[in-house]
């Protein structure tokens, strides 16, 4: 079992690492040839119309690497696991997109500074996923694809093409929107680009730490059931204990903090993307919450902590009950 689990991460490995070769091929040959292409009196063409619509471009990509590619290795593996790892790679692939796109017109600071920032953001967040998963690729799909599986039975096969792949083009591109608009523009620096890095480097600080102390409790209560002893209900210490969503919150940060690059540069419009990302957590929140009140062993200690605790911004206990409940 152990060989057969080892060949199969490998396999998972070697496909992930090879599947975004079309987009990054692509995007390689255009840089070669969009010159000869965009000539005054050059026949319209694909290198040119790819120069003249930078925004088109990275939908289409997108739409035929991963909505149609990730797509079809989802079905005939029967796990749509891969979106997961890709999103935190996706905005990275998107940011250095732009920034090397012909037309691209830009601050050069702010860009490097918005690159940076979003590796930063990249590796945390892909390390939170790989850790979580015990360093495997493609062990498992994420539970809600699962769940909608279930929902659909014998459509999930198509139905997945548009709950799965779709819907995240429509998140990942609104919320890539702050990387075109900042290498569309150049401005010089001011006072809100200092907001905006604080703003997201607060957002990853609070989501690591967030993300940690629940790896640290989800691995403490593993040890305690192979123990045969009970575990823990609910993570009311660290960040959690004045929120019970604080990696949520972070995330939110990012993205937020992210938009007001955009809306620095007279773009508010970006911040589609960020409002469209908190609604959809919301909605997670209480896909999440509905989950832990099913659970016999939890119900009632997470209700207790519903009632006292803030659900995204971390805040004060509502009343002293808490205390003296966690004091007992």
């Amino acid at each position: 079992m152990a060989g057969k689990a080892g060949h199969s991460n490998l396999k998972n490995a070697i496909i992930a690492s090879l599947v975004p070769l079309p987009s990054i091929l692509f995007h390689l040959s255009f840089l070669k040839n969009y010159e000869s292409a965009i000539r005054v009196n050059s026949d319209p063409n694909l290198w040119a119309w790819c120069y003249h619509h930078p925004l088109f471009l990275a939908n289409v990509l997108f739409f035929f690497n991963v909505n149609v590619l990730f797509w079809i290795i989802g079905v005939l593996q029967s796990s749509h696991w891969m979106i997961d790892p890709y999103w935190t790679v996706i905005p990275v692939m998107f940011v250095h997109f732009f920034a090397t796109h012909p037309l691209a017109e830009y601050n050069w600071w702010r860009s490097r500074i918005v690159i940076l920032l979003t590796w930063i953001w990249s590796l945390r967040l892909s390390h939170n996923y790989f850790r979580r998963e015990k360093w495997e690729w493609g062990a498992r799909e994420d539970w809600r694809f699962t769940d909608m599986s279930h929902q659909y039975g014998k459509h999930w096969w198509w139905a997945s093409f548009f709950a799965v792949y779709v819907s995240q083009q429509v998140f990942l591109i609104a919320l890539s929107l702050p990387f075109y608009v900042v290498h569309t523009m150049n401005q010089p620096l001011s006072i809100w680009d200092l907001v905006a890095i604080v703003v997201c480097v607060c957002g990853i600080v609070i989501a690591y730490f967030a993300d940690t102390q629940l790896y640290g409790f989800v691995s403490r209560n593993d040890k305690l059931q192979e123990l045969g002893k009970p575990v823990v209900p609910v993570l009311d210490s660290g960040l959690w204990y004045y929120s019970r969503h604080p990696n949520y919150f972070g995330e939110q940060l990012w993205w937020w903090g992210l938009g007001l690059f955009a809306w620095n540069l007279g773009q508010g419009w970006a911040f589609a993307g960020a409002l469209v990302n908190t609604m959809c957590l919301a909605y997670v929140t209480t896909l999440v919450e509905d989950r832990m009140v099913k659970q016999a062993n939890r119900a009632e200690a997470f209700r207790l902590y519903q009632k006292r605790t803030s659900v995204w911004v971390p805040w004060f206990k509502s009343s002293a009950l808490g205390e003296k409940n966690k004091d007992s």
